[in-house]
């Protein structure tokens, strides 16, 4: 099956929601409207779909020339495996600026051993501050 990866100015609540709940990925999905607050001020989405379905997604925040966030990599678990995730932050970095952007992700516990699978670079320098709800 042929992967087709785009950059879209917006993604629908149904269709976030729906990719979301086949990854497991871990989002406040209950709150439609907090859901379409994230994709509405995001300024970076990058999608996957197989015949015209969407996949997975990469939703960052970016200044596209010197740093990006991204915050939601995303892919059904029933297309894992096939280089998707890999090729949704490559998608990403292209489109945030290439090789003059720091592309930062925090991973989920749950999600380290993939990122240390595709030999993402891991940093020890980071600060946060958690979300409270």
């Amino acid at each position: 099956m042929t992967t087709v990866y785009a950059r879209e100015d917006h993604l629908s609540a149904d269709e976030y929601i729906d990719v979301v709940k086949k990854s497991g990925l871990n989002r406040p999905i209950e709150d439609r409207g907090r859901v379409e607050r994230m994709l509405a001020h995001a300024n970076l989405i990058v999608t996957a779909r197989q015949d015209g379905r969407l996949v997975g997604f990469a939703r960052s925040l970016s200044d596209f020339c010197f740093c990006c966030y991204l915050s939601d990599l995303a892919v059904d678990k029933a297309c894992q495996g096939q280089g998707i995730g890999r090729r949704l932050i490559e998608e990403t970095r292209a489109q945030a600026g290439g090789p003059m952007t720091t592309t930062l992700l925090l991973a989920a516990p749950t999600a380290l051993t993939y990122y240390q699978g595709i030999k993402m670079p891991q940093a020890n320098n980071c600060f946060l501050y958690r979300r409270e709800k």
